[in-house]
């Protein structure tokens, strides 16, 4: 990697400004899209194809891993993922930052986790002194990464936000939208998603 790359990287990671559009990021996007198209070719019986692929994919893949199609993600090596976890179809993983998934976790249909945000303030989103010939992206983006940990259930379409950490053994209702932290042994639903009682007692 060159200087500049690596330091983009860096700045990423470390949940600084970065430029997404950077050659070492559009370089992961590239190997990331071919490796899925690869993987949405191959059958459900094509189980050994699929587990060759992910541990491709993603920077850690545990023990009987299942990914559902079509599954998407930004770059896939910032993905780690644990032993006994079934994602299923239709999800989006931005991976602009670590996602960490343990082990014993389900993952419903078209749940989202998303790394990536802008801030909020328009003077502060906008790239400073931008122009139409600028190299720089007009906005700027900074990264955070996500956990959930063991024993998590997310249901049907849930939404996690960067920064947000699932306790242990939590279950997240469908459709929820998880903007904060959820504490381990949790029952939490809603937008924004709320702990309406402890489980696992």
């Amino acid at each position: 990697m060159q200087g500049d790359a690596m330091n983009e990287l860096e700045k990423c990671m470390a949940g600084q400004y970065y430029d997404c559009h950077d050659p070492i990021f559009l370089e992961f996007k590239t190997r990331a899209r071919e490796l899925l198209k690869t993987y949405h070719a191959l059958t459900y019986e094509q189980k050994e194809e699929k587990e060759s692929i992910l541990k491709q994919l993603f920077a850690n893949t545990g023990s009987n891993v299942s990914v559902g199609t079509p599954f998407i993600c930004d770059y896939g090596r910032n993905i780690s993922i644990g032993n006994n976890v079934s994602i299923n179809m239709n999800c989006t993983f931005v991976d602009c930052n670590q996602i960490t998934i343990g082990n014993h976790v389900l993952i419903a249909s078209n749940v989202q986790l998303y790394t990536a945000t802008h801030p909020i303030e328009l003077s502060e989103r906008l790239t400073p002194d931008w122009n139409d010939d600028s190299e720089q992206y007009f906005c700027r983006t900074y990264a955070l990464p996500i956990i959930i940990e063991d024993c998590c259930w997310l249901g049907g379409g849930v939404i996690v936000l960067p920064g947000v950490t699932i306790g242990k053994g939590s279950v997240i209702g469908a459709g929820s939208v998880v903007t904060k932290d959820i504490p381990p042994n949790s029952l939490a639903v809603g937008n924004p998603c709320r702990v309406i009682r402890s489980i696992n007692a």
